[in-house]
């Protein structure tokens, strides 16, 4: 494995500050992230956050959108919801955008007809192919917490849409439903373009990426040709109890994935 380093999102990152009861802006929130090893985020880089990740020496991993995907294409509003993002995350130097299957009033996803499964994958397709010419990648995110709707949006990718689309593997939602991503990873490893990090005990997130369910090992052995980010995702919900402040799991998180694909900086060393 190459991967191109370790990177964060920052949903959780928001949460915890929200938990704790910290007011941030772009500037505290990306310097929180610096300050805890990692080397992106997954962000849309507007120029003033730009800005800000060029101060700290941060890059951008990914850009990440939510949007219902099962209407008629016409009816996604792609160029404004999509363009402009996918415009701001190559001029930034992204590959990647991520792409999640909202429920049409928002929200984690819904459960699709089968005419809307293939639905979502021909607007995956499509969509795809409107970003290519910027070098961009789409990547579809699972976020269903129920063992056949996390069904229903991997089928989309893998048989209904172009081989141009591929996934966004998120580990805790994957475990969240009843899946087990190392199972994802191995049968769809050619389609793997990024992937979430979190670990979890049965619903419950944990502290850090060492603890819960997700075999780790085995995750990194499936993605042994991978050369994207190691995107972390931690988050510290109402239900658990955290131990430790979110730059100390990050960072307790980011040093076990450097060790277990021997990186330093960031790249595979051989």
């Amino acid at each position: 494995m190459r991967p191109a380093g370790i990177a964060t999102a920052l949903y959780g990152w928001m949460e915890r500050f929200a938990r704790d009861g910290i007011d941030w802006d772009w500037d505290s929130l990306y310097g929180a992230c610096a300050r805890s090893g990692v080397e992106a985020v997954e962000t849309d880089p507007t120029l003033t956050k730009r800005a800000i990740l060029d101060r700290l020496g941060l890059r951008v991993s990914a850009s990440y959108i939510g949007m219902p995907l099962t209407p008629r294409f016409a009816e996604l509003d792609v160029q404004e919801r999509v363009l402009p993002v996918a415009q701001r995350l190559a001029a930034a130097g992204g590959r990647v955008l991520v792409l999640n299957a909202d429920a049409r009033g928002g929200g984690p996803a819904e459960p699709k007809t089968p005419s809307e499964v293939v639905r979502q994958g021909e607007n995956l397709s499509r969509i795809a192919d409107l970003v290519a010419p910027l070098g961009l990648r789409i990547a579809l995110h699972n976020h269903a917490d129920r063992y056949d709707r996390a069904a229903q949006d991997l089928e989309s990718v893998i048989v209904h849409s172009d081989d141009a689309v591929g996934l966004c593997i998120d580990t805790a939602w994957a475990i969240a439903a009843g899946h087990d991503p190392v199972a994802w990873a191995r049968e769809h490893a050619l389609r793997v373009l990024a992937v979430h990090l979190r670990n979890q005990s049965g619903p419950v997130p944990t502290d850090v990426l060492a603890e819960g369910e997700l075999d780790l090992a085995g995750l990194l052995a499936a993605l042994d040709g991978y050369e994207g980010w190691l995107t972390l995702e931690l988050w510290h919900p109402d239900t658990m109890t955290p131990r430790m402040g979110m730059v100390e799991a990050v960072r307790a998180s980011a040093t076990l994935l450097r060790e277990a694909v021997g990186t330093g900086s960031g790249q595979e060393t051989r």
